[in-house]
């Protein structure tokens, strides 16, 4: 145990509190930051490529974009994920702190455990998802290698059968075993997936393109077209921001790390913009491919893995697919709950402690069953996930609007009533009246059938009109100090 973790240090306006400062929530040295361009990058190269993201981008081919409806959708979901995730990872460098701390500075000390806490649960919710999703694609790899194991696929106990059982808990326990040894490892273990990644996806959709003798539709046989074909072309460039909510809340979690403001610009310029447009040539290349060969519409590269005629490039890809998986998994949606759950729970949980607790919540909850539930995903996950928009919009507004980046980083440790966000009880009313009602439009603009031709602005909707509603009634009288946090700070990882 640490110095830190023994006794927190002394701030302006006293000693700051145990119940706010730990050393995993500390803020962390600008000497010795180690994530630079390619550490940036690869957070990208890793969660764009992800089994999720190419279901929905092959999904709009099978809506009725054409080739170039999909480029243009995603060109301008770059440039809006690029300036927004820059914003986020801007103030991840500055402060040095993780996304529960950074959310103090809008909501007050104790006000923000609300967004850290819907971050929270929308990411332990989608860690067993991903993990679940891994493995089907590990169990299917098992089956075709190893005839044999179907014996172990025919029964059925809490949803799952044996061999579902051993490949999901075999690849939960191999998360958490990296999570144990830190943000270093989780790093370490993202530089050697990143490329996996790329390559085999581009061998993929290489071997899909010879496939189908140099050539592909560049749509299906009734393509949208008009007004109806922009409208689509809007919607999946916003649904795409969507999928980034989380990302773009708890960005701060990793460049926190960052050497300095240009890694974090390098890192998104080449993460962002280049690899997603190399993300949808691959996608129109495997869908259109696919659709040349024998007129169907795919919806996931497993599909086509699948067909991969020889057991060592079958294993291969599927390895990596795996290996792409779980990437995502640890980045999206493990280290965000582990620094809730530390902010909740500081005198009992650190980051290893933390992170058990996420996977075994993510277990006990048997992801698959909400995987096959629509209600669940649609509704519970859905209308979570329109509540990250209003946070973001809080955040960012008292952030880059009213405070014009100036932050007192000590003070956000501190319970004296003194203290910059003490606020009221620890509470900011200001930011939490803000937040409700521009939270609850959210979720009806994204769960209403009324509403389900813009539902995909739901997160847009819910960020704007927070943003607006907490600049018009912000607190502009109250002193604002800027104090960066190095005399508190420990060690980066």
């Amino acid at each position: 145990m640490t110095a830190v973790e023994d006794r927190p240090p002394r701030t302006a306006t006293g000693a700051a509190s145990s119940v706010l400062y730990t050393y995993d929530l500390a803020p962390t040295k600008k000497e010795g930051r180690r994530w630079g361009a390619y550490n940036v990058f690869t957070l990208w190269a890793n969660d764009v490529h992800s089994l999720g993201n190419y279901a929905f981008a092959i999904g709009l081919f099978a809506l009725g974009l054409n080739v170039w409806g999909i480029l243009a959708a995603f060109v301008l979901a770059s440039v809006l994920l690029f300036l927004l995730l820059t914003l986020s990872g801007f103030m991840g460098h500055k402060t040095g702190v993780p996304f529960p701390v950074m959310s103090r500075i809008a909501f007050g000390i104790r006000g923000a455990k609300i967004p850290a806490a819907v971050r929270g649960i929308v990411a332990i919710a989608w860690f067993g998802i991903q993990t679940y999703l891994a493995s089907a694609v590990l169990g299917a790899l098992l089956l075709a290698m190893f005839p044999g194991l179907s014996g172990l696929d025919t029964n059925s106990f809490l949803g799952q059968s044996t061999l579902g059982w051993i490949t999901f808990l075999s690849l939960w326990a191999l998360q958490l075993l990296i999570v144990s040894y830190g943000m270093q490892m989780i790093r370490r273990y993202m530089a050697f997936a990143a490329p996996t990644t790329l390559i085999t996806m581009c061998a993929l959709a290489v071997w899909m393109f010879v496939r189908a003798d140099a050539s592909i539709s560049v749509s299906i046989d009734e393509p949208l077209t008009g007004g109806a074909l922009w409208l689509q072309i809007l919607q999946a460039a916003a649904l795409w921001v969507v999928i980034y909510g989380t990302f773009v809340l708890n960005f701060c979690d990793f460049t926190r790390s960052a050497k300095s403001r240009s890694s974090i610009v390098r890192g998104n310029v080449i993460g962002i913009p280049v690899n997603m447009l190399f993300f949808a040539v691959i996608v129109v290349v495997l869908s259109g491919a696919q659709f040349t060969i024998d007129g169907h519409v795919i919806t996931s590269p497993t599909d086509i893995v699948r067909t991969i005629p020889n057991m060592a490039l079958l294993a291969t890809a599927s390895l990596a697919l795996i290996a792409l998986t779980v990437a995502v998994n640890l980045l999206a949606n493990f280290v965000a709950p582990i620094y809730a759950l530390i902010d909740l729970f500081p005198r009992r949980l650190n980051f290893r402690r933390a992170g058990v607790v996420s996977a075994v919540i993510g277990l006990v909850i048997l992801p698959w069953n909400l995987y096959n539930s629509p209600i669940v995903v649609n509704y519970f996950l859905g209308g979570l996930g329109a509540l990250l928009g209003p946070l973001f919009g809080v955040i960012m507004a008292d952030y880059w609007l009213l405070r014009k980046s100036r932050v007192n980083v000590p003070d956000l440790y501190t319970e004296d009533p003194r203290g910059e966000y003490h606020y009221r009880s620890g509470f900011n009313p200001r930011a939490v009246a803000a937040f409700v009602p521009s939270a609850g439009i959210a979720v009806i603009v994204a769960l209403v059938p009324f509403f389900h031709a813009v539902a995909g602005f739901s997160w847009f909707v819910g960020a704007i009109l927070a943003a607006v509603v907490y600049a018009l009634i912000a607190d502009r009288t109250a002193t604002i100090r800027d104090v960066d946090g190095e005399a508190i700070a420990v060690a980066a990882e």
